[in-house]
Formats: C-alpha cells, structure tokens, sequence
C-alpha cells in the first residue's frame, strides 16, 4: 500500500453525511470534522503508513476507531460532576497546542523542556482533554484538578517488560491504557527505579503508549536508547519527544545521546 491508497482506504471507511474530509498536501495529512460543531480530528498519514507496514489492517483500524471516538466526544457536553476517579494527567510534547480549534484553552502544566502535562476526563473507550470553560463550568480549581490526576496515575499498575543488553537493562511500561507514558508522573515509581539501577537511569516518554527506563552502563548502552527511542517516536500515534531524560537528584534533565558519550583515551 502507499500513501495514495491509503488515503482512499481512509476516506471510504470515514464517510459520514454529517462529516466532511479534506486532504492537506502540503502535510499529508486528513482533517476529517462535524459539519455542525465544525470540530474534528485529523489523522498523519506518512506516521500511519509506516504503522500499517508493520502492522497491516490493525494500523487503519485504529485510526478510524480513534476519529470516530474523537468527533463523538466532541458532540458531547461533558461534565466532571463526580467524575474525580476519571480524571488523569497526558503528556504531551512542548508543540501540541495549548488551545482547541474553537478557541478554548486547554489546562496544562510546564514539565520539562521538552513536556507539558494536560488533564483529561477518561470516558472508557476514550478520554477528552479539560479545558479552562470546562473547569469554570463545572466549578473546579485548576488545583483541585492537578491534585486529582497526580493522586490517580499513582493508583495505575507497573507491570514492566525487561531487556538487555551489552550489559545495559531496558524496561518497558506498555499497557495501552493511554497514560503510561502519564507515569512518569508518578515520584514514587522514579525513585524506584532510580534505586534499583547500578548505573545512570534514563527514562523516555517518546510516544503516549509507552514509558521506558533504561539502567545504561556503558555508550552502547545509550547508543541503544537513543535509537530505540527515536524509533517508537516515529512510530507512536500521539509523539511526545525523541529526547530521553537523565533522572538525577529527582529532577528529569532531557539529554542528547551524543553529549553523553565520553572521550576515549
């Protein structure tokens, strides 16, 4: 399949009388809203494409359970009236924006450089991100909802896949609930994991369905981070950064591979 075919695919299986589609050339990209709200989703196709490659009908599958869910979300009024176990903290990437198409301000936090972190209402199939009418709305505190989601990513599970190699350990938190890369988050689970690592603990959020911890010993070590990480970059639907983290001190300071490659004598 390529990208001309892809399109297509994507246009049928997304044809609604009450949408429209329009293809973006310049980015490769559809942009399918609700002619009546005149809200939407768009969907990459060069980022989907390579998804299909590896795993064929699934890729499009995803992607148009992932529109249909989204526009039905937004024909809804949404309330958070008892909602507080339902809400949770996303990462996000420093460029996702900061207000929705129609103008409303999301609620967002500054994390690292290279992250923010938003609040969202976790629906069961899906979540919607909170915005600043939502809260007014609803008579929440922006405090009281950062309380809220920190307080429930904490209650999430850690089950961790491991990996090594060239006497390096990878760890893999991938649960597909939409907030593990959330879980870097949590203080509690860093600590952790800084305790038990012998040598320097990175950590990497490069898409919203993962979180990796890597205990490098040595430069194969962060050779092999920094192309793991790049690749689940461009591969993950919701990318947040190709950069990996260094966790020292209980801070989290986004580091580039190569300055951390030490001289040889």
């Amino acid at each position: 399949m390529d990208l001309h075919m892809l399109r297509e695919t994507l246009e049928k299986r997304l044809e609604r009388p009450e949408w429209t589609i329009n293809y973006d050339k310049e980015e490769d990209r559809l942009r399918i809203e609700n002619k009546e709200i005149r809200k939407g989703a768009n969907v990459a196709l060069k980022p989907l494409l390579t998804k299909y490659e590896r795993v064929k009908d699934e890729a499009i599958e995803e992607a148009v359970r992932y529109v249909e869910i989204t526009l039905t979300a937004m024909e809804r009024d949404i309330s958070l009236e008892g909602r507080d176990k339902d809400i949770f903290p996303v990462i996000r990437g420093t460029s996702f924006p900061t207000e929705t198409k129609d103008g409303k301000k999301l609620v967002f936090d500054e994390h690292t450089a290279e992250t923010r972190v938003f609040y969202s209402i976790d629906m069961g199939n899906y979540y919607t991100l909170i915005d600043e009418d939502m809260l007014e709305r609803n008579h929440y505190t922006r405090k009281a909802i950062q309380e809220v989601a920190l307080f429930n990513v904490r209650s999430l599970s850690h089950s961790l896949k491991e990996d090594q190699v060239a006497d390096n350990t990878f760890y893999f938190l991938n649960t597909n609930d939409g907030y593990d890369a959330s879980r870097i988050l949590d203080e509690s689970l860093l600590e952790k994991m800084k305790q038990k690592a012998a040598g320097t603990l990175a950590v990497a959020v490069p898409h919203q369905d993962v979180l990796i911890f890597a205990d490098i010993k040595n430069d194969t070590g962060y050779d092999v981070l920094g192309q793991m990480v790049f690749q689940f970059f461009t591969q993950g639907r919701n990318p947040i950064t190709a950069l990996p983290f260094i966790y020292e001190n209980g801070e989290l300071e986004p580091t580039f591979i190569l300055a951390q490659r030490k001289p040889k004598h």
